[in-house]
């Protein structure tokens, strides 16, 4: 790909990093940002290599259309714009934040003082200035979901099976990969389901979490 730079307006509508002809657009809702940066990081997550600023604004949505991104790309966001901890605002620039909207993020926070907006040990209304991105996960440019094809059970007639994606296949001895999501189309895990009448599989939420960082020191 060549230097990403910033070369339209793009679209409003499609909140997140979304992959386009020749790079992305990008969508970031903020009511009270005075400025919205996306921020790209080279393939280590370790070094950022570019800073733009999204100029664009439509409503509370900051936006753009970015050349020279493709798929793979790392990246996060940051956000400029007041520092009134009394009044509900804690922007903070230096903090590197995650894309609500990312479809894939490069795993957990390494726990680390600077992730804190104020500086630990002092009032929560002082203001840390170390730079986060070392120590936060990354998102990570992916292509759209593709469109898969749509259970035609009648209502009536569907039995649904509540499922949590680890748990319905963690104990499973004839699965390559335990636990995982595509454990759960192998043939063994199908029949199983097939075989007590069930007709749609709903999942338990697939978000991300964060392992609290006290948990995490605990070990």
């Amino acid at each position: 790909m060549s230097t990403p730079r910033l070369v339209g307006r793009g679209s409003s509508r499609a909140l997140g990093v979304t992959l386009v002809d020749g790079g992305v657009n990008v969508a970031v809702f903020s009511a009270h940002a005075t400025r919205i940066s996306l921020c790209l990081f080279d393939e280590s997550g370790c070094q950022e290599t570019a800073r733009i600023a999204l100029p664009y604004r439509s409503g509370d949505v900051w936006h753009g259309e970015i050349a020279g991104i493709g798929a793979g790309q790392l990246y996060g966001l940051r956000a400029d714009g007041p520092y009134a901890p009394e009044q509900g605002h804690r922007f903070n620039e230096n903090k590197l934040l995650l894309d609500p909207y990312a479809r894939k993020i490069t795993g957990q926070p390494i726990w680390d003082d600077a992730l804190f907006g104020y500086v630990r040990g002092q009032d929560h209304t002082s203001f840390d200035t170390r730079d986060s991105a070392p120590f936060m996960p990354k998102c990570v440019v992916v292509p759209p979901p593709g469109r898969g094809t749509r259970c035609r059970v009648p209502m009536e007639d569907t039995i649904l099976y509540e499922a949590h994606i680890k748990g319905l296949t963690a104990l499973r001895r004839d699965v390559d990969v335990p636990g995982t999501l595509s454990a759960q189309t192998a043939p063994p895990v199908i029949d199983h389901i097939k075989g007590l009448g069930v007709t749609s599989v709903e999942l338990l939420p697939l978000q991300a979490f964060v392992n609290d960082r006290f948990l995490v020191e605990q070990g």
